[in-house]
C-alpha cells in the first residue's frame, strides 16, 4: 500500500493541482497523492459514461493503495461519477467532490448577474442543474460552455496570445454586462490573471478550492484521521497517466505557480 494515509486527489489532468494548493494551505500537515489523468483529458467533453469508468478505475486504484480520503478535484468527474464512488466506498472513507461555487457568488452578489464559466459536461449534468434551479431568484446565472479552455491549460504557457483570444472570444461579449464569474472548472483558477485581462481587474471570481479544503478537514476530523498539528510538512506526490518529462515539469509549475485571488 504505497499511499497508507495519503489523502488522494484526482482530476482528469492538471487542474485539480488549484485545489491541490488549497488542500495544502489548510492542511499543511497531511500527505497528497495526486494523480491528473493528462492522457485523457479533457472530460468535460467526454460522455458521463465514461467520465464513470475512468473516475472509478482512479478511485478504485487509491483505495487499493491505502488513501485514507479521496478528493475529486474535478467539477466534471464530480457531477458524473461521485455518487457512484460514494455508493461504493464512502461508509468507510471520505469522498469530497467539487462544486461549482454558485452558492459563494449569490451570498456576495445578491442579485447579481454571474458568469460561470464551465465544461460542455458540467452544465448538462444534473448537479448543475439542480444547484443553479435551487439557487433561482437569489442571482441570475449565466451559464458559459468554454468548450476547449480546460484542453488548452493542459497544454501550458498560459500568457500564450492565443490563450487571451481564447478567453475574449468565449467570455468577451459579456465584458462589463455581468457583476462576477464563477470559474466552474478546476483548470480555470490558473486564468484567473488573463479572465480578469479580458473582463475586468476587478471583477470577483469565485471556485470551490478553499471550500472543499475546509470540508475536507472536517471530514478528516469526524473519521478521526486528521493528521497532528505537531506532525512534520505533509509530503506530495504527483502521477499522471501521460508519463512523459514535459508533463511532469508542467505538474510541478503549475503546483509552485501562485494562483491570483
Amino acid at each position: 500500500m504505497r499511499y497508507k494515509n495519503y489523502v488522494g486527489v484526482f482530476d482528469s489532468g492538471v487542474g485539480g493541482i488549484s485545489v491541490l494548493q488549497e488542500l495544502r494551505k489548510e492542511l499543511p500537515h497531511e500527505d497528497f497523492y495526486y494523480f491528473g489523468d493528462s492522457a485523457n483529458a479533457p472530460y468535460g467533453e467526454k460522455s458521463p459514461r465514461v467520465i464513470r469508468k475512468l473516475a472509478m478505475a482512479i478511485a478504485d486504484h487509491m483505495v487499493e493503495e491505502g488513501c485514507k480520503a479521496i478528493v475529486i478535484a474535478c467539477n466534471t468527474a464530480t457531477s458524473a461519477a461521485a455518487p457512484k464512488i460514494r455508493a461504493k466506498y464512502d461508509a468507510n472513507i471520505p469522498i469530497l467532490g467539487m462544486e461549482p461555487a454558485l452558492k459563494p457568488a449569490a451570498k456576495q452578489l445578491p442579485h447579481g448577474k454571474v458568469l460561470v464559466m464551465a465544461t460542455p459536461a458540467t452544465l448538462k449534468l444534473e448537479k448543475y442543474q439542480k444547484l443553479s434551479h435551487r439557487l433561482e431568484g437569489e442571482a441570475e446565472f449565466i451559464p458559459v460552455l468554454c468548450k476547449g479552455l480546460a484542453g488548452r491549460v493542459e497544454q501550458g504557457d498560459l500568457d500564450a496570445p492565443d490563450m487571451l483570444e481564447l478567453l475574449d472570444s468565449l467570455i468577451g461579449p459579456y465584458r462589463g454586462q455581468v457583476d462576477g464569474i464563477v470559474l466552474g472548472c478546476t483548470h480555470y483558477p490558473f486564468l484567473k490573471r488573463q479572465i480578469r485581462t479580458v473582463m475586468g481587474e476587478n471583477i470577483p471570481l469565485f471556485d470551490g478550492g478553499a471550500g472543499t479544503a475546509r470540508q475536507l478537514r472536517r471530514r478528516l476530523l469526524q473519521h478521526d484521521i486528521l493528521a497532528p498539528e505537531d506532525s512534520p510538512e505533509g509530503h506530495i506526490i504527483l502521477d499522471s497517466s501521460l508519463r512523459t518529462p514535459q508533463e511532469k515539469e508542467l505538474y510541478e509549475t503549475l503546483l509552485h505557480t501562485p494562483i491570483a485571488d
